[in-house]
């Protein structure tokens, strides 16, 4: 039992404080590796080494299941995380977590029109319009010099990637993929890789860079990605699926965007206005007003 508490409570760990500092390894990454090829290399490796432990475990892939892998591929991997490590490069790292925490929200709006049987309640409705409320917040425009400007190309961007994010969460769940979630997690990995390196060749990034190029610090950054961001935490998130429920699992978005602003304060030195630290309170309650009455029934 205490093995079991101990496991769930390292797990849960990984999902809060880990996802929530990958925001600022991202942007310690692209500091000398182009955001597409950069994300390309992270979803190769980490999606290579998922497949592979799968496969080995008797995990295969059936015809039928490469459509729906390919299409979670764009939509998670290439949209979803290219997007966002291209919208770091103009916005800061604790900005970013608060535009894409906005997941729930935007799974919610799509249920709500995708689903027949789907019905928000007053709460949900809500906590709705309170976090597109947050969302627009950060978009109003500061004077203040000091303070960190958001550029709104940049948030509009990422804002995206969390938007395609969400429709892949949605279309996962009816799906035709294979049983295992890490051998699928491994083949959208490895296709969404792929499709990256592809747009960052189209997209010229090849062109002005080596790998001598390279830091030492953005080096770390992606490796960190890798092991922990992708390989770790992701093993960590699967396994907690199998024990608790999904709604107590999503509770990491509370979490991941108050990781990411602290560390992004300490050490990238990003500041903030209070209006965008009003903003993240706005959009982090009205994740809670979504997922509440969830957890209560459970």
């Amino acid at each position: 039992m205490k093995t079991s508490s101990a496991k769930l409570l390292l797990a849960f760990a990984a999902v809060y404080v880990i996802w929530g500092s990958t925001y600022l390894a991202i942007r310690y990454a692209i500091e000398t590796i182009p955001p597409f090829l950069m994300m390309g290399i992270r979803s190769l490796i980490a999606g290579s080494a998922l497949y592979l432990w799968s496969y080995n475990k008797g995990g295969r892939v059936r015809r039928e299941q490469l459509l729906p892998l390919l299409l979670l591929g764009i939509l998670f991997f290439l949209l979803g995380h290219g997007l966002l490590a291209w919208g770091q490069k103009i916005v800061a790292s604790g900005i970013a977590a608060i535009l894409s925490v906005s997941d729930p929200l935007w799974i919610c709006l799509i249920e709500s029109f995708t689903i027949k049987e789907f019905r928000l309640n007053r709460k949900q409705i809500a906590g709705l319009i309170l976090g597109f409320v947050g969302v627009g917040l950060l978009f109003f425009p500061t004077s203040d010099a000091m303070t960190l400007q958001i550029n709104p190309f940049g948030a509009f961007i990422i804002l995206m990637s969390a938007i395609s994010w969400s429709i892949g969460a949605v279309y996962s769940r009816v799906a035709k993929l294979p049983k295992s979630y890490v051998l699928s997690a491994g083949l959208e990995l490895i296709i969404g890789g792929i499709l990256l390196c592809i747009v960052s060749g189209m997209t010229g990034e090849f062109r002005n860079f080596h790998p001598s190029m390279i830091s030492l610090r953005s080096s770390l950054a992606l490796a960190y990605l890798v092991i922990f961001g992708s390989i770790i935490t992701f093993t960590a998130y699967v396994w907690l699926l199998t024990v608790t429920t999904a709604t107590r699992v999503a509770t990491h978005t509370y979490v991941n965007p108050v990781i990411a602003v602290l560390l992004g304060w300490a050490f990238a030195g990003e500041r903030f206005t209070l209006l965008a630290l009003f903003a993240c309170s706005v959009i982090v309650f009205s994740v809670y007003l979504m997922l509440e009455s969830k957890l209560k029934r459970q």
